[in-house]
Parts: structure tokens; sequence; C-alpha cells
């Protein structure tokens, strides 16, 4: 009989610290869920076009508060176009970059500051030697916040005068991104020796370094 009643004890204490374990694991699981989901909410989606994207996703990718840029395609009329295509003028899509940012760290407004910063936004479908309707300059607005904004900082760049050709930009609701292939994708940090790297993107990545020093990462 005792040896029944000590091992029903033993059994309940057993119970109990299993109880107590998995409560605590439930606990913690819930509040790292919770941080997720807060973390998560502080992030946002910007698209801009500005020519060749090698030259945009390297400026992007070293601002502080940026998560992630992907080169892709949108605002055209083909689903899934190759680079070929999008080259071709024809699919009416432009290289873009899509952000994934953090809004606590880096505003849409200051992610449109570097924007019209970077890349000459009054040369109609064109940047230096890059010449073609996929190379236009372009905002993709997410939401009505980010029309708001990007159509306030244009008329804010025209009222002072801060360029002497009009600014050809275009503020575009977005629409289907997509990813570009994989050998596009950080392909200044991976070809940074290559002719065009060197003699196109990392004269801009100097001046935006320069100029934007104190937002980088």
């Amino acid at each position: 009989m005792e040896k029944v009643i000590r091992n029903t004890i033993i059994l309940g204490l057993i119970f109990s610290e299993i109880c107590l374990i998995a409560c605590n694991f439930t606990n913690s699981h819930f509040k790292q869920s919770k941080l997720k989901t807060e973390i998560e909410s502080n992030f946002d989606t910007a698209t801009f076009a500005g020519g060749c994207f090698w030259c945009v996703e390297a400026i992007f990718t070293e601002l502080k508060g940026v998560k992630n840029v992907q080169s892709g395609y949108t605002g055209g009329n083909t689903p899934n176009p190759s680079y070929e295509e999008v080259c071709s003028g024809k699919t009416g899509h432009a290289e873009a970059i899509q952000i994934v940012f953090d809004s606590q760290f880096v505003s849409f407004t200051d992610l449109l500051e570097v924007f019209w910063q970077t890349h000459d936004p009054t040369t109609l479908n064109r940047q230096g030697e890059d010449v073609g309707t996929q190379y236009r300059s372009a905002v993709f607005y997410h939401n009505e916040i980010q029309k708001i904004e990007a159509e306030n900082f244009k008329n804010k760049l025209i009222a002072n005068k801060i360029f002497e050709n009009e600014i050809v930009t275009q503020i575009v609701k977005a629409d289907v991104f997509y990813k570009a292939e994989n050998y596009h994708q950080n392909y200044y940090s991976i070809n940074s020796s290559k002719p065009y790297c060197a003699l196109v993107i990392k004269p801009k990545l100097d001046k935006f370094r320069k100029q934007f020093k104190d937002k980088i990462k």
C-alpha cells in the first residue's frame, strides 16, 4: 500500500513538472510570436525604377533600415518576362527594384529623397547611355499614403527648381512585380570589377555615400 501511495505521489510530481514546462514553453512561444508580429508590422514595401536596376539596387542596399532589395520588372503587360524580352522594349515593363524597409529606421520620404537624388529624373526613358522605356523613372506606390508623399515630394522639387529641366518621373500604382533572374540579384556586389560596374555604378555609389553618409549602414 505504501508503495502504491509513493508511486502515486511521484507520478503526480512528474505530471506537475511536465505541466509547468509546457506552460513556460507556451508563454515563451507566445511572447516570441508577438514580438515577431510587432517587428514585422514595421516593415513596408517600396518600388522604384530609375534606370538600370543594377545601379538602383546597389544604392538602396546600403541604406539604413532597408532589409531586402530585389531587382525585377514591373509596370508592363507581359507576364513573367525574361531580361531579353524586357530589353526589347516591347513588354512595357521597367527595370525596377522592390524594397522591404523598416519604417522605424527609414521613412518612405527618406527613400524618395535618395531615389530622386541618385538618378536623373529629367531624361525621358533614359539614364546615361541606357536608352529605352525599360529605363524610365517611376515611383510605383503601394497605397494612397505613398502616392500623396511621392506627389508632394515631386511638387516640392519642382517648386524649388532643384532640377533645371522638367521632372518626367511617373507616379503610378504598383502592379505585379516579377523578380529578375538570379544572376541580376546583388549584381554589383558580385561583379564590382566588371566594366559597367566600375565605370557606371561605382561613381553613382561613391556620390551616394558622400551625400548620404549619415544614412548608410
